[in-house]
């Protein structure tokens, strides 16, 4: 036998023997690999959940409540639920229980289900405290005075106090006059509509007027004969909703509303306390959303005080954190923002009435944590290493200067001991599926905790990848992540599969477990597709620049740059040119309507759910901050409606909502449809009766071989 056929003999036997292996190994199923599926949990990394008592950390089995070592990590067991229900008459709190302590010099322990909160005390084996819970909407709880606020079932604003004495605090709650809930529509970081002072004595909440705003017909189909079930949604350029803020004093029992003037066309956000109780502070927006003041209210009499910041722009200015007050400085305050380029923070000085700048650099204080109150530092998360890493470091207040209090790698989320002494930091990196470590934020010490086997051991999985190319610009970097398809071959040439989100506030390229891949990939991976993955300008944590690329003209230079990410891959001999594909949701799914259409020659195959079709039906708060109004900018709504587009669809693309969505409203999907019948083109079209803008439960599973079917049957 020659050299040259015995080279060929052991490549074919390698690869049989890969292959061979490859079969002996297990296969995934949308039910291991969906978030709906019924062996999900499974699948997923071992995690353990913390919670703080005051600087001692607590975990929880099913049953019992544990404390952990702060030195060596051994755990002892603090009580067992089944001590607790023994004291109980009836009512019983439920095995797999949340529990938190809230004072870090008492043994007690806050339990609750759906009709009681309690304190028990594991020293003594005894209910110390029980407060009824039954019906309330949206509760927020506080501490110091163990009152709870609450809407109830009538939409009505309740406190209740600790000696369970109800006070109703509004009469006129309803669908159009809605309290203590977030409002804007959840922009500018509001997640929450009540905010309760340091002291626990006075209540600031939401009261937001919708009456004046379109109804949107939503239509409830289950019944016998279909329902009218409207939603409040203001689309741009139309008459948005009003918002007040209230003050409920819990001694008085008064309620007073901050003085901000006429709320007309005005977003209030970012509501903080003074530590003494006595001063409200908001971030206060324009309608055009170019102009944010953080001004100051008296919380007792409600007027205005001063205005103490102002940040305008040509473009936009997003206030998305309040003020946090120094813990050790009550005359000095962290605020943040992205006026240098990117978001850092700056310390406000109540006496002098200035500010300085503390982080600097070219990236993203991403979240501030807290403080090391003995240390006198601040704890963030910051993308200082990379781009799509995500790490914690203390930050002098002085100097700026960040230490690293993880091991500089990966992606890393954390939670705060009440001191700011301590942190518990679950990390991943693209090889690690979960480690956990408590950490000494004075000099980074870390104890292991936990460290997650890989739940997918013994399973056929694909080769994850990521890089970068440069964008449109021919300057900017983007990253990308790669999925090749299990037993890649590099000789053989793979349908590939684009899939796009592309839009604000998101990003898809991380260095966390196999680069953030969303298990869908994997699964199509194991079918024998290449996944190809792309942040391209406009989408998050880059910076202010990257983000406003996009401004006027949404979907405009996010094509472009994926685009070069279609280059990319054409200039590789594995992927055919001939069966590219495409899929995304939300701003994702109007990202892949508008590859199809402008690029109709390039993509075989999309599927788009939840797809924005014309910004002037979407709401008013983020479409107008990207977009402006469509009667400013009509040349931007023109150029960026899919509408028009509709004519030029070659390729097969199935369109996918939940009949009932909520966030991008069905009239988008039906309009582009019409707008196909009219042209002459040839869409499918799938809906999910009931679902929103995602599809819940084990529906999910169900959307899941929906869209990979679509792609089996076309592009395949």
């Amino acid at each position: 036998m020659t050299n040259k056929l015995k080279t060929m003999a052991t490549a074919i036997m390698a690869t049989a023997s890969i292959a061979a292996a490859a079969q002996q190994l297990k296969q995934f199923t949308l039910e291991d690999l969906n978030y709906g599926g019924n062996n999900y949990r499974n699948m997923q990394p071992r995690n353990m959940f913390f919670s703080w008592w005051g600087d001692r950390l607590m975990t929880q089995d099913l049953d019992y409540s544990v404390a952990i070592n702060m030195k060596n990590g051994s755990r002892d067991t603090l009580f067992n639920i089944k001590d607790v229900n023994a004291l109980l008459d009836g009512e019983k709190i439920h095995s797999a229980f949340y529990a938190f302590c809230p004072y870090a010099d008492k043994t007690e322990v806050m339990l609750s289900n759906s009709n009681i909160r309690l304190l028990y005390d594991w020293k003594q084996n005894t209910i110390v405290w029980r407060q009824d819970c039954k019906g309330e909407q949206y509760p927020d709880w506080n501490k110091k005075t163990k009152a709870v606020a609450y809407v109830d079932a009538d939409n009505q604003l309740c406190v209740r106090l600790a000696d369970n004495q109800l006070c109703r605090i509004t009469s006129d709650g309803s669908r159009e006059i809605v309290y203590g809930q977030a409002v804007h529509r959840n922009e500018f970081g509001i997640e929450s509509g009540l905010f309760w002072s340091p002291d626990g004595s006075r209540l600031a909440f939401y009261r937001m007027d919708q009456t004046m705003v379109t109804d949107y017909p939503q239509v409830n189909t289950f019944e016998r004969v279909a329902t009218l079930e409207p939603d409040k949604y203001p689309m741009a350029g139309m008459t948005s909703h009003k918002v007040s803020v209230g003050i409920y004093d819990i001694n008085t029992k008064q309620t007073i509303y901050l003085n901000t003037g006429d709320a007309t066309d005005r977003y209030f956000t970012n509501i903080a306390w003074s530590p003494d109780a006595t001063t409200v502070y908001m971030f206060e927006l324009n309608r055009d959303q170019n102009d944010c003041r953080l001004v100051a209210y008296d919380a007792i009499s409600g007027e205005k005080k001063e205005e103490l910041y102002r940040e305008t722009s040509e473009k936009y200015v997003e206030p998305l954190n309040p003020i946090r007050f120094l813990p050790w400085d009550n005359t000095k305050f962290i605020f943040q923002s992205q006026k240098d380029g990117y978001n850092h923070l700056y310390l406000f000085d109540l006496k002098k009435k200035t500010f300085t700048q503390v982080t600097n650099g070219n990236f993203v204080i991403e979240q501030l944590l807290g403080f090391n109150i003995k240390q006198k530092t601040a704890i963030v998360r910051a993308n200082a290493a990379s781009p799509i890493q995500r790490n914690i470091y203390a930050v002098d207040l002085k100097s700026g200067k960040l230490s690293p209090l993880d091991n500089g790698r990966g992606s890393h989320r954390v939670t705060l001991s009440e001191s700011g002494t301590y942190l518990v930091d679950k990390y991943t990196e693209p090889d690690v599926p979960l480690n956990i470590d408590l950490v000494n934020t004075a000099n980074a010490k870390a104890l292991r905790l936990h460290t997650a086997d890989n739940p997918w051991k013994g399973y056929n999985i694909p080769e994850y990848s990521s890089g970068t190319i440069k964008a449109a610009d021919g300057v900017t970097d983007l990253y990308y992540r790669m999925v090749k398809p299990v037993g890649f071959d590099p000789t053989k040439k793979y349908p590939t599969v684009v899939y796009v989100y592309g839009g604000p506030h998101a990003h898809n390229i991380e260095a966390s477990w196999h680069y953030g891949s969303r298990s869908w990939e994997t699964y199509m991976a194991q079918k024998g597709y290449l996944l190809f993955i792309l942040d391209n300008r406009g989408s998050e944590c880059r910076g202010r620049d990257f983000e406003q690329a996009t401004f006027r003209q949404l979907g405009q230079v996010e094509m472009a740059d994926q685009m070069k990410g279609v280059d990319y891959l054409l200039s590789l001999p594995y992927v055919d040119k001939d069966r590219l594909g495409v899929h995304g949701w939300s701003f994702g799914g109007y990202m892949t309507i508008s590859l199809m259409t402008n690029y109709p020659d390039v993509f075989k195959v999309g599927v788009a759910g939840g797809p924005v079709i014309d910004w002037k039906w979407y709401e008013v708060m983020y479409g107008e901050r990207y977009m402006d109004t469509p009667e400013t900018n009509p040349e931007g709504y023109a150029k960026t409606s899919l509408i028009d587009k509709a004519k030029n669809l070659k390729g097969k693309l199935q369109i996918i909502i939940g009949m009932n969505d909520p966030t991008v409203v069905p009239q988008h999907a039906l309009q582009f449809l019409d707008a196909c019948v009219k042209a002459g083109t040839q869409p499918d079209f799938f809906v999910y009766p009931g679902e929103g803008h995602n599809m819940a439960g084990h529906a999910s599973v169900h959307l899941h071989e929906r869209i990979t079917q679509y792609f089996e049957d076309y592009l395949k």
